[in-house]
């Protein structure tokens, strides 16, 4: 079975992936919907097992030492 982003299913061979390892399994993302991971996760639930837990990045936490 090829390895597909959970989001849009393109395949290793019509773009890079990136492997996420979560939870004992193997998950692939696309580099353009890898921002989701990061800024929306809530948009990858059904898609990826737990990823109602995950929390988005806290921008305001970024700024927070200048």
């Amino acid at each position: 079975m090829p390895s597909t982003c959970i989001v849009c299913q393109a395949n290793s061979d019509e773009l890079p992936l990136l492997k996420l390892h979560f939870q004992k399994n193997d998950y692939y993302i696309c580099p353009q919907h890898f921002p989701i991971l990061i800024h929306k996760p809530a948009q990858l639930i059904g898609l990826l097992p737990g990823a109602e837990r995950l929390l988005p990045h806290d921008h305001d936490h970024d700024h927070a030492h200048e």
